[in-house]
Formats: C-alpha cells, sequence, structure tokens
C-alpha cells in the first residue's frame, strides 16, 4: 500500500470517472494505415521478430476513437512461451498527423486508456491537432491482462485498514492485508502477477512503437510515467523520440527515501492548501496555518479513534487519509477538500469517503471499475520487494513522524508493504541515463506532493540529454496545469521540435 497509487495527470482527470471500455463497437479496419518501415519493425533479438512485425487492427470504439489489441509475451526472456495482450486506444489527429503520441498517466496502475479518453482536458489542442493520442493499459493494468488480487469485500478492507497502526491488533490487521493481497496476486493462475515489472512493460512499448510503425516513440509520461519513461530510453536510446517526463520519480531511490520524500511532499501540499484558506479570511480550519493543520491532524486522529457515518458505510482512518491526500493532487480540487473537511467536522463523513472511493477507483455500488491498487502493488513490489519488518517500521515511526507531522506514520508504515511479495522480476530495473538519446525533457513543479521538485533535478541530471522545465506552483504534474509558458514550451517541443532551454524557470 504505497502512496505512489494514482499519481500522474490524469489519475484526478475528473472527480467523476468513467468505466472506458476499449472492446470494438463494429466499425472497420483503419484503411490509411501505412506499412512501416523495414527499420521501425526490426526486433532487437530473433526470437521477438513475430511480435515486432506485427500490424494493429484498428476497430471504432468509443465514439470516435480507434481499439486494437497488441499482443505480447509473457516473458521476454520466453519469448516463444505464453503471450498477453495489451490494450490500445487511439485518437487520431485532428489536423495534419505528425506522428503517434503515447502516453502513460502514472500510477503504476493508471489506465492509459482513460487518460486518452479525457486527452481533451490534458494535453492542448495544439497537440492534439497534430499527433493521434495513443494511450495503452500496461500489462497488469486496467483491460490489459489485468492483474486480479483480492475481492471487492477485501479491497474495501485493504483501503479502510488503519494505516498508523498503534495497538497490536491493528497492527497484525495492517500485515495481514498487505499479506492477503500478496497471497491473492501469487493465486491468479495466469502468471501475470510476476511478469508486470516496469521493465517489461517498457519493452512492450518497444513493441508498441513498431506497431505504430515509428521509427522512434513520441511520448509524453505523467509521474509513474516518468519512470516507465526514463525506463524506455535506458533501454532503447536510439528510439527515442520526442519525450516529455512530466512530474519526474528520481531513479534508484529506494523505498525507504522515496516515502519520506512523499510524506514531506504532501506535508507541503497541506499547509499550502491552509494556507490558500486563511489567505482568504475567515477560514473554518483557524486563523494561522499552524492552528489550521493542527485542525485537520485534531479530526483525523478523531476519526481513527471513532470512524464517522458514510451513508450506509463508515468513514475509517485508512479512507479518510485517502480522503485527505486525493485533492492535494490538483490545486483546482481544494474546493473539494474543503467542503468534504467541513462535512466531516460536522460528523458526516460521506465527502472524504466519496473522494477515497474516487483515489481506489470504488464505484457507488461497492464495485471497483478498475485494479489501480492491486496493480499499484504488483508493480511496486515487483520492481522493489523491499519491504520492512514491522519492527523494522517502529524505528522509522519518529524519523517520518518529525519530518512530516500529519502524513509521516503512515507513509512510514507503507514501508511494510511489499514485506509479503511473493514475486522477484525477471530482470533487474536498470540504472538510468539514457547515453545517445534525442534530448528529454523533465518538468518538475516546486511544491509537488506526489512527486518532489528536487526528484525532477535529479531525473534531467541523471539523463545523458536532459532538459529541465520548472513550474513554480502547487498540485501534482506541470503541462496543462494553468501556466503557459510551460504548456508554450511542452507544445512547441512536441509539435515543432524546439528544446527548452535548460533550466527553464515558469
Amino acid at each position: 500500500m504505497k502512496l505512489k497509487a494514482v499519481t500522474g495527470a490524469a489519475a484526478l482527470t475528473a472527480l467523476t470517472v468513467i468505466a472506458a471500455g476499449c472492446g470494438a463497437d463494429g466499425g472497420t479496419p483503419d484503411a490509411d494505415q501505412v506499412s512501416p518501415s523495414a527499420e521501425a519493425t526490426a526486433a532487437p533479438t530473433e526470437g521477438l521478430q513475430s511480435f515486432y512485425s506485427q500490424k494493429l487492427d484498428w476497430k471504432d470504439c468509443n465514439g470516435t476513437f480507434e481499439c486494437a489489441t497488441l499482443e505480447v509475451p509473457l516473458d521476454y526472456s520466453d519469448p516463444t512461451g505464453r503471450t498477453i495482450e495489451v490494450s490500445v486506444i487511439k485518437d487520431p489527429a485532428n489536423e495534419k498527423k505528425i506522428g503517434s503520441l503515447a502516453i502513460n498517466p502514472g500510477g503504476p496502475g493508471g489506465s492509459g486508456i482513460e487518460y486518452a479518453l479525457y486527452n481533451n482536458q490534458s494535453f492542448s489542442s495544439t497537440v492534439r491537432d497534430s499527433y493521434d493520442i495513443v494511450g495503452f493499459d500496461p500489462r497488469g493494468v486496467g483491460q490489459s491482462t489485468p492483474v486480479d488480487c483480492l475481492d471487492d469485500e477485501s479491497l474495501d478492507a485493504y483501503v479502510a485498514v488503519d494505516p498508523d497502526p498503534d495497538t497490536p491488533a491493528e497492527e497484525k490487521a495492517y500485515v495481514d492485508t498487505g499479506v492477503e493481497m500478496a497471497n491473492g496476486c501469487a493465486a491468479q493462475k495466469d502468471g501475470i502477477s510476476a511478469h508486470v515489472s516496469t521493465v517489461e512493460a517498457a519493452r512492450d512499448m518497444d513493441v508498441l512503437r513498431a506497431a505504430l510503425g515509428e521509427d522512434q516513440l513520441d511520448y509524453f509520461g505523467a509521474s509513474y510515467g516518468t519512470q516507465l519513461g526514463s525506463t524506455y530510453a535506458e533501454l532503447y536510446p536510439d528510439r527515442v523520440g520526442r519525450f516529455v517526463l512530466d512530474g519526474a520519480i528520481e531513479p534508484g531511490l529506494s523505498v525507504l527515501e522515496a516515502n519520506l520524500a512523499q510524506a514531506k511532499g504532501f506535508e507541503v501540499a497541506l499547509r499550502s492548501y491552509v494556507e490558500n484558506c486563511v489567505d482568504e479570511g475567515s477560514c473554518f480550519l483557524g486563523d494561522s496555518v499552524d492552528e489550521g493543520v493542527e485542525r485537520v491532524q485534531k479530526l483525523m486522529a478523531d476519526i481513527d479513534a471513532e470512524p464517522l457515518p458514510a451513508g450506509d458505510r463508515e468513514l475509517t482512518a485508512g479512507n479518510a487519509l485517502y480522503g485527505l491526500i486525493t485533492p492535494l493532487y490538483v490545486e483546482s480540487y481544494w474546493p473539494y477538500l474543503t467542503d468534504a473537511l467541513q462535512a466531516a467536522l460536522k460528523g458526516d463523513g460521506s465527502q472524504l469517503m466519496s473522494l477515497s472511493d474516487q483515489y481506489a477507483g470504488r464505484d457507488p455500488e461497492g464495485g471497483y471499475i478498475n485494479n489501480t491498487m492491486e496493480a499499484n502493488w504488483a508493480v511496486n513490489c515487483l520492481d522493489d520487494s523491499s519491504g520492512l519488518s514491522p519492527e523494522e517500521v517502529r524505528k522509522q515511526v519518529p524519523a517520518f513522524e518529525e519530518a512530516a507531522p500529519t502524513f509521516g506514520a503512515a507513509l512510514a508504515w507503507m514501508l511494510n508493504g511489499c514485506a509479503a511479495e511473493k514475486f522477484k522480476a525477471t530482470e533487474p530495473e536498470p540504472e538510468i541515463d539514457a547515453e545517445g538519446s534525442n534530448p528529454i525533457v523533465v518538468v518538475g513543479t516546486t511544491r509537488d506532493p506526489a512527486t518532489p521538485y528536487a526528484w525532477a533535478e535529479a531525473l534531467a541530471k541523471a539523463l545523458d540529454n536532459g532538459v529541465l522545465v520548472s513550474r513554480d506552483g502547487d498540485g501534482h504534474t506541470g503541462y496543462m496545469q494553468g501556466n503557459g509558458c510551460v504548456d508554450d514550451a511542452i507544445d512547441a517541443y512536441l509539435v515543432d521540435g524546439k528544446v527548452p532551454d535548460d533550466g527553464l524557470e515558469c
């Protein structure tokens, strides 16, 4: 249970997320598809040639979109073995097409298909006029051979569990949810849970590039999508086209370092939210930032002691945590947080519960519209299974609480999240420098709660040809967040190939 879950520009594209189907709705294959060049479809090894030579059979779907499936090996070390399907969706360019732009919203566990369906909110008309916007659910996610580790009732318990256990019984309940997730993933008979690493997903992206007929891949990745993108760039530096990595994840971070940085990031975001409330006058939380933050902390402690009614459910400490952090991702969602906190202070937890449900992908009927939480666990833990024991976590809690009084303890306990992992990745994550690639633009936001600005600086520095663009502001990611300087720079790069000045500050 890591807060890396649901990071990404599209994770909160709308507070009412619509489940998106990518099954064919009829229609005919794309008659205008140009045969790709021999160079584009040349496989890195002979055993993969059949995958690299495939053509996507586009069918009309979801109105003006087109859908297809990509076949890839379950295990790249055994390309003649079992295959899986990756679901792909395309929003054709509005005007003169210059290429295909593959996109990923983050997570891990975020759906690239949902991202593409809302691409008019996430990409400028300049970009949409010029590119086929191509979304894909990475392996194990959404419609791409999804991991399925828990039933709905167990997933409810996973989200609701006390994130900061302070009694032996609460600690056991917390640990048990992680064990149940691990056992459920391991029990999935199709073997997908052992093959959802970031490296394998990046290899799928190169098969997708070939199937799109592109000699190089143009790509926009947000949050975890930057890790996926930088991994691709390391594996295939000569295949890197125009790459934008927004809301960057620093390569090589340990889980402990990442969780501590995120705890600090959400603490900064909460204080920014309260400061805005105080500056507007008559803030319902108090007359100062410290007073307001302390009131939020007291509310969370009260919910921990006694859950709030939320319709026919109970808002637990776990639900309240997710409800609190969800609108901190995007500054324009702060009013939703205000409404939810005001209701909770009056004894009604329903609005915080609704925000928690948005985070977890839970629908009002009690089902789940996606497998975000399960895929997030499976990918993160396969990439790095170094979970800490409860005894080791307890030793870390004081430092986390000192750094982030509101979120520190919960982020410390998330260090236990992968302790029960049953698998090891078939291929280790590579060190990142992408030597010899084209310029890769990295976007960082100064008060980003989920991917701290320092991570963008570190990724841009690590890349052989990294270019840093900075947004001074709040919220997660920088592009299409109301900053014209960032938007213009990214648009000019993607559409015209004009590389921004390294160190551009917006």
